[in-house]
């Protein structure tokens, strides 16, 4: 199996649907047969997570854009190091890490400064429900804005450790396999990311009380 099975541009997000091919429900026999060199079955495994992952990755990357290409490297590297997954997690979980370390790498060597518009213009627009009322639509946006605002002051560990447990919904065992640290040092970072997405959105309030 090599990456010419997929192209290498944002197109492999989206490959093309096969509908004569049949699902296969579980990770495993696609694992298989994808080391048995079907690229297609990759393929069902790339459409399986690709936007639960997108959607976790605009929280840690600094745009939509960079959180496409996050993405796209994690499959490209995913399908070249695939028999390196020994299967002792699940695959979204070993897929996980290597998005994870893919940003950072990206992060660290670009090194981009992360403003309030580019945090807000990374989660995109949420659906907007056309039956609620314009006070609680606008309520609402002003939350998740003050949500992804105080995201984005929280430093790289800090944030990556909140997003896998309270938007990805992680155990503290998965957490330690992606960031390669203790559980302790989990449990750590999260109770001190709480404490801190707190006092952001705390202060939050506070400047619109006084506005």
């Amino acid at each position: 199996m090599t990456c010419e099975a997929f192209r290498t541009d944002r197109a492999v997000l989206s490959p093309a649907p096969l509908y004569w091919l049949p699902l296969v429900s579980d990770d495993e026999q696609l694992i298989d047969q994808a080391l048995s060199g079907d690229s297609d079955a990759f393929g069902q495994l790339v459409r399986r997570y690709q936007d639960r992952l997108f959607s976790s990755l605009v929280h840690i990357a600094s745009s939509r854009e960079e959180a496409e290409d996050v993405a796209q490297d994690t499959f490209v590297q995913a399908m070249q190091k695939l028999s390196t997954f020994h299967r002792r997690s699940s695959f979204y979980t070993w897929l996980y890490r290597i998005a994870v370390n893919t940003a950072l790498y990206r992060q660290r060597r670009h090194r981009p400064t992360a403003s309030v518009d580019s945090t807000r213009a990374a989660t995109g627009n949420d659906p907007v429900d056309q039956t609620a009322d314009p006070a609680d639509r606008l309520v609402r946006e002003e939350r998740a804005a003050a949500v992804q605002r105080a995201l984005g002051q929280l430093s790289e560990e800090f944030r990556l450790v909140l997003v896998l447990r309270d938007i990805e919904g992680f155990n503290y065992q998965a957490i330690a396999e992606i960031l390669d640290v203790s559980i302790g040092t989990v449990r750590s970072r999260l109770h001190r990311a709480r404490s801190l997405m707190r006092h952001h959105l705390s202060e939050h309030q506070s400047g619109l009380r006084k506005e």
